[in-house]
């Protein structure tokens, strides 16, 4: 387990944060046992600690963060973590208690987004792969609604604390929520999204370790068992299209 050594063969200690991360790997954790790898789980409640302790070698991987945000913790820590294979998207949506097609949408409508950097940008992302917005080119990596080129509806963009857009829904006529405020809300991604976030979004999470370990047999053992048929189908079955397995 410590950091620049190769991996055990047949042991994991893997860092999750509570809910569906946890809960798919506690699947994940029977496939691989067939395979003679045995998984232990530590959960964390933040989004910082299993980088942290991946990084200084007191876990071997961890399932929970998606490309962006692996790229930036990267470059903010001088780390060097890697994904090594790709799990799930809680895709975000574009939802409205007025319209019930974002075609719908009036000329100068108002439409909610988050106002945290990455989640406003990823709404963004999802107008324009919808043909609703061009995003400057220049600036598309870190886009914000002060980036676009074209918005031939005239849309009028309000930022918004992401746990209270939900809330805030009667009084836009569409925002971007992400699944699991949608979720807590009654709102179900499947049945009510006017726009939905694409699976082969750069938003998937991923599976990390760091990049020392990346060849080892044991992560590969490890992507194996993630990427099986009975974790696909537990996905699907538990969340009902909340979550989407991306591989």
């Amino acid at each position: 387990m410590e950091k620049g050594q190769a991996l055990s063969e047949d042991k994991l200690l893997i860092g999750v944060t509570a809910g569906p991360h946890e809960q798919i790997m506690e699947v994940v954790e029977e496939v691989a046992a067939e395979k003679g790898l045995d998984i232990e789980l530590k959960v964390f409640s933040d989004y910082i600690l299993p980088n942290t302790s991946l990084d200084e070698g007191s876990i071997d991987a961890n399932s929970y963060q998606h490309s962006p945000f692996l790229v930036q913790f990267n470059e903010d820590k001088g780390t060097n973590l890697v994904s090594v294979g790709a799990t799930y998207i809680s895709p975000m949506g574009f939802y409205s208690d007025k319209f019930d097609s974002f075609d719908d949408v009036p000329d100068g409508a108002t439409i909610g987004i988050p106002n945290d950097p990455t989640n406003s940008t990823r709404a963004l992302y999802i107008l324009e792969d919808a043909g609703y917005i061009k995003i400057n080119e220049e600036n598309h990596a870190k886009a914000t609604i002060h980036d676009l080129d074209e918005n031939p509806k005239n849309l009028k963009f309000i930022e918004l604390e992401a746990a209270q857009i939900p809330k805030q829904l009667p009084e836009v006529d569409a925002a971007a929520i992400n699944t699991n405020y949608a979720l807590d809300a009654g709102i179900n991604p499947s049945e009510e999204a006017l726009l939905i976030e694409a699976i082969d979004s750069p938003y998937a999470n991923h599976l990390v370790v760091r990049a020392e370990n990346k060849d080892d047999a044991v992560v590969k053992t490890l992507i194996e068992s993630y990427h099986s048929e009975k974790v696909r189908k537990f996905i699907e079955e538990e969340f009902g299209g909340s979550i989407i397995p991306t591989w």
